[in-house]
């Protein structure tokens, strides 16, 4: 018996374009000036196969005293970069007319969960939601065990009973089905090829998930 849908946020309930030419106007209207050398720095440090560390610590290494600042002049510019789902919102609303919790769980790197919160609410998700969990918050990430854990106590649901939604075949599908949860990887915005992982569904429209929620209640 099927009693939550969580998803994830970047490509899933949101999609995310990179843009360099936003790179550049980001950083213009954080620091309040062009700068190629600060530029040429972060991508050293940010982009690529790098470790993640926290933003704010990245960008006090690039010399911004004031991070927080930097990152809400940052994310304001980056807005036309991200796009809601045009059915998000009726989705959500459909499976929880069926009596169905619905749930947000994402990695908040590198925005912070304020910012994101923000969105969230920006984008009319947030009365459908259950529950919205991000990395930051819980201090673990996607694909770790205990976020999705988390997450799923707040709902009072057990893994077994829940469905994760995501295009990740690492974060999202991995790390749900390591908790016993039915995994559906979201291809409508990109499709994750990682070798040697395989959902337990595929959703190629929104409309899937809600046929694939109800094919497993009966």
């Amino acid at each position: 018996m099927i009693e939550a849908v969580l998803f994830d946020w970047n490509n899933t309930l949101v999609q995310f374009a990179w843009d360099d030419e936003l790179l550049v106007a980001g950083h213009r209207a954080a620091l309040g000036r062009d700068d190629p050398s600060f530029t040429a720095r972060y991508r050293e440090l940010m982009l690529g196969d790098v470790p993640q560390r926290p933003y704010t610590d990245v960008l006090r290494e690039l010399g911004v005293v004031d991070p927080d600042t930097f990152i809400d002049a940052e994310h304001e510019v980056w807005r036309p970069a991200h796009a809601v789902l045009g059915s998000a919102q009726a989705l959500l609303e459909s499976l929880r007319g069926r009596g169905i919790k619905t749930g947000l769980v994402a990695n908040s790197w590198p925005d912070p969960p304020r910012l994101l919160r923000a969105d969230v609410d920006s984008f009319g998700l947030t009365e459908v939601l259950d529950v919205i969990v991000f990395s930051e918050e819980v201090g673990v990430s996607k694909p770790s065990p205990e976020i999705f854990l988390h997450t799923l106590g707040k709902l009072g649901v057990e893994p077994e009973d829940a469905v994760f939604v995501g295009d990740g075949l690492v974060t999202d599908v991995q790390g749900a089905a390591h908790v016993g949860m039915t995994s559906v990887q979201a291809l409508w915005f990109r499709a994750d090829d990682t070798q040697g992982i395989e959902p337990d569904f595929l959703a190629f429209t929104p409309m899937d998930v809600l046929n694939l929620v109800g094919r497993l209640a009966l």
